[in-house]
């Protein structure tokens, strides 16, 4: 990257910078004009005039004659002036519009390019620096440069020719008060820079303090849980502290030097109207100046303070910049990056990958110069299954890494086919080499986009737009173009399906069930598919077919096993499993308006409750719950069951209910508003099959019967698209599918009923051959940041489902299913070796067992390979293979 801003704006911009400037140079002689007008019009307008109706005045050099009114000539200059006004604010409107897009163009591509050169920063680079650092470079760091590069040479031209043509129109007027607006010009600008210089080297360690706190916070969000383990909260705390007091120390001393350096200035800038008002007033005393002159001298200057200050904070901005720009780039310029056309090159000839492997004399040191790898060699043929065995920093898992490409050998050669994997494209080894870790990172996608993510090379089916969207679509690729951002359509199709063995999307689900089932993951994706929602206009194929197994289940519910388990939603029913707030919604919250822990404070439900007379016996009943709870918890420790299962009152908001208890003991009129809506919100928590209070009886449920009712007829136009309401023939977009095909809620008390339902649903939904429509619901549930949504198990599952799916020629798994069950570490081997027959595979393994199961076995001690060769030959030896499985 070029090494100074400057650089960078012209190399990129030079066109529209040259461009802008012929438009300011444009701008200049309306503002000329100006700020001769007001001199004009006093003088020659509104002064008598000796020669009648016959007026003069002087436009761009020249004296046009007027044959009006004085009147009349004095409104012609009075608009001229208005229209003048027009243009030079249209000017600056224009001029400022194009240095914003400019910069903001400049300042993309700027972060794209930043973006472009973290993804071919070599790996080990990633020990050494932190996301903590690397994200406020990209998004906070390079803010200011978007708004200085659009002005870095605009505004020495714009303000700068405005200085100067206001300095030559106070000189025109009089030459002495010429020099008394420049006389102290250049006293600013030598102290100014003099002392903004210690600003800069201030604010440079400010950036770099900026970045350690940054560095910090990623630090505790990753290892919160030590911090939590080993009680280092205070540590923590005293460390950040630290650290804040340092900006605050560096920010302070820049408040000091910065204000003063405004001070200064201020007050040089006043110093310049006291001559005016001296000399130019001794000046028009004495005759040799006129009013009309002064009066536009002054305006004259009033207008020269703003461009001076303009070119003063320009200065201080560019140093800013400069500081900014020169370390960003320092820190995106690591030694060992991928060369940029090895990132975007295409393969111009088959894959090489499907020729012999070949490693020879590859030796991997740090920066310390120890070496993970030292002069490892080997030839296997690489559709072999090739087992990688060894202790714990025995190499192996950097000799996996070097083979995918992800680590470059300090030294040696990795070949395939004869060819240099160092200089393959990422569309070669990217695709033809697959490489599942023992710590799988996912995107925050879906679990099915995180699955198809390694098919995703470049876009295959453009997106079909509407009339609206397409010129939008249009307008992005023209900007990106421009900007030098990726010309590709993220909203196209860029699924591989070919790369994945297969035709179309139809036939990838069908090959993605397989690899589910191959890993051991279906179970775990149609668990999520069944906590999955839909939208029923776009699905609308799996709508009809959960609506299907909602009544295939109800026509189970007369079976005696299963009719205790469940109580339907029935809208002429209370559901005394469900809360008092459930049955009055009788549907689900969309969005925030309905909560249902806070429904007693929207004012629509405290009108329903009004309507049908039930507020004051919900202020009864949530005395006597106070009261209850009151007496029931008063002598338990906080962490009793019974304040789980009587999730009414928190143990620490108890004294306050006591108080409030006191007070409406001494009559209702003592309550406020504040107690009475508490006391009300007590009786929307009772579930009567749990919580047996008998506090809600037959009537009662009767009377909330007529809320449901009154709740639902009466809802605003407004509020109509905020309930989702149960109907027992509709599908319910906000509940998930289990819910949707439930539609009910267990009934409380009943041994193990939870599981037993799930068994019936499973049941309902095989025997509608259901299954798969659950699991690709399953494959809509989002990810999460970094996959943390799923367990450790199914990221590694699924890791492994995504390299398999792309059909790589080589395979290679580093200790990939560490962290699983030994059982179904065994399943996975076994499977995914029966799919990749006469394929390659590379397997570090972290059970020396498995490794009969390989044509290959390479060992691995102290960085070198000391053994390889089948399980047989090797197991036969007294070498280190055997050590090994001796010590298993």
């Amino acid at each position: 990257m070029e090494k100074s801003i400057f650089k960078y704006i012209l190399k990129y911009s030079a066109a529209q910078q040259i461009y802008l400037l012929c438009v300011i140079l444009a701008f200049y002689p309306f503002l000329f004009i100006s700020l001769d007008l007001p001199k004009i019009i006093i003088n020659r307008a509104i002064k008598p005039n000796a020669d009648g109706d016959v007026f003069e005045a002087p436009i761009f050099g020249y004296e046009i004659e007027f044959d009006v009114s004085q009147l009349t000539f004095l409104l012609i200059l009075s608009f001229f002036y208005l229209a003048l006004v027009f243009i030079t604010g249209g000017f600056k409107y224009y001029i400022n519009v194009f240095k914003g897009r400019m910069g903001e163009r400049l300042l993309r591509r700027l972060r794209y390019q930043l973006y472009t050169r973290i993804l071919r920063f070599p790996l080990p680079h990633f020990k050494k620096v932190s996301q903590g650092e690397l994200i406020p470079m990209i998004t906070a760091e390079v803010e200011p440069l978007g708004g200085f590069i659009g002005i870095a040479f605009a505004d020495p031209l714009f303000f700068g020719g405005q200085l100067m043509l206001i300095l030559g129109y106070i000189f025109l007027q009089d030459w002495r008060l010429g020099l008394a607006a420049a006389a102290l010009i250049p006293v600013q600008g030598f102290i100014i820079p003099k002392l903004q210089k210690k600003v800069n080297a201030l604010g440079k360690q400010r950036v770099q303090n900026v970045r350690r706190l940054s560095d910090h916070l990623s630090e505790s969000v990753s290892g919160i849980g030590e911090i939590h383990a080993h009680d280092t909260s205070n540590l923590e705390l005293s460390r950040f502290s630290s650290r804040l007091g340092g900006i605050y120390l560096i920010r302070y001393e820049i408040y000091r030097r910065k204000f003063f350096v405004k001070f200064l200035n201020n007050f040089i800038d006043k110093l310049t109207p006291f001559f005016f008002f001296s000399i130019g007033g001794f000046l028009v005393i004495e005759g040799h100046l006129t009013v009309g002159a002064l009066v536009a001298v002054l305006n004259a200057y009033k207008d020269l303070a703003s461009p001076w200050k303009e070119l003063l904070a320009w200065y201080q901005q560019k140093e800013d910049v400069r500081i900014k720009y020169e370390q960003v780039v320092e820190q995106f310029e690591p030694q060992g990056m991928l060369e940029e056309n090895l990132q975007h090159d295409e393969p111009t000839a088959s894959s090489p990958i499907t020729g012999e492997l070949s490693v020879s004399n590859v030796s991997v040191a740090d920066e310390d110069g120890v070496r993970s790898i030292d002069t490892v060699s080997f030839t296997t043929p690489s559709t072999a299954h090739v087992a990688i065995v060894g202790s714990s920093g025995s190499g192996k898992d950097d000799l996996a890494q070097v083979v995918a490409r992800l680590l470059a050998p300090t030294s040696g050669r990795v070949l395939f086919g004869g060819q240099d994997i160092a200089n393959m494209p990422e569309a070669v080894t990217g695709r033809d080499i697959a490489y599942v870790g023992s710590n799988a990172y996912l995107q925050s996608f879906s679990v099915g986009d995180n699955l198809v993510y390694g098919l995703k090379h470049r876009p295959l089916v453009d997106r079909k737009y509407n009339a609206a969207d397409t010129a939008a679509a249009t307008l992005e690729k023209a900007e990106a173009a421009e900007t030098g951002n990726s010309p590709y359509d993220y909203n196209a199709d860029w699924v591989d399906y070919a790369a994945a063995g297969v035709s179309d999307g139809e036939a990838l689900i069908g090959r993605v069930n397989t690899l589910l089932g191959m890993v051991e993951l279906s179970d775990d994706v149609y668990q999520l598919g069944l906590r999955g929602t839909i939208n029923p206009k776009k699905r609308g194929d799996i709508e009809e077919r959960i609506m299907s197994a909602r009544h295939a289940l109800r026509d189970r519910l007369s079976e005696p096993e299963i009719a205790p388990l469940i109580e339907p939603f029935d809208q002429t029913r209370f559901n005394t499993n469900a809360s008092v707030a459930e049955n009055i919604l009788f549907g689900l919250p969309v969005g925030d308006s309905f909560d249902l822990e806070k429904l007693a404070e929207h004012p629509y439900i405290r009108q329903v409750l009004d309507k049908v007379g039930l507020t004051e016996d919900f202020l009864a009943i949530g005395q006597n719950v106070a009261q209850t709870m009151v007496e029931l918890f008063a002598d338990l420790p906080p962490g009793h069951e019974f304040f789980e299962q009587f999730s009414f009152i928190d143990a620490e908001d108890l004294p306050d209910y006591q108080t409030l208890l006191g007070r409406a003991a001494r009559g209702a009129d003592g309550l406020t508003e504040e107690d009475r809506l508490r006391l009300i919100s007590l009786p929307f928590k009772l579930n009567p099959a749990r919580h047996r209070l008998d506090l809600i009886d037959e009537r009662m449920m009767e009377r909330i019967l007529e809320a449901r009712e009154a709740f639902a007829a009466d809802l605003p136009e407004a509020l109509s698209d905020k309930v989702a309401f149960f109907d027992v023939d509709a599908y319910n977009p906000t509940a998930s599918l289990q819910d949707n095909i439930l539609f009910g809620k267990l009934a409380y008390g009943q041994a193990q009923s939870a599981a037993k339902v799930r068994e019936v649903i499973a049941d309902v939904i095989d025997n509608l051959d259901l299954r798969d429509t659950v699991i690709s619901v399953g494959l809509d549930f989002p990810a999460g940041t970094g996959g943390a949504r799923l367990s450790q198990a199914q990221r590694q599952k699924l890791a492994i489902a995504r390299a398999v799916i792309k059909e790589p020629a080589l395979l290679i798994l580093n200790e990939a299913a560490v962290s699983l069950d030994q059982s179904v570490q065994a399943v996975i081997l076994d499977n995914i070796l029966n799919e990749r027959h006469g394929r390659g595979v590379i397997w570090v393994l972290n059970r020396i067992d498995d490794a009969q199961k390989f044509d290959e076995i390479i060992v691995m001690k102290d960085g070198r390979v000391v053994e390889n060769g089948s399980y047989d030959n090797l197991s036969a030896q007294d070498g280190e293979f055997k050590a090994l499985l001796g010590s298993v």
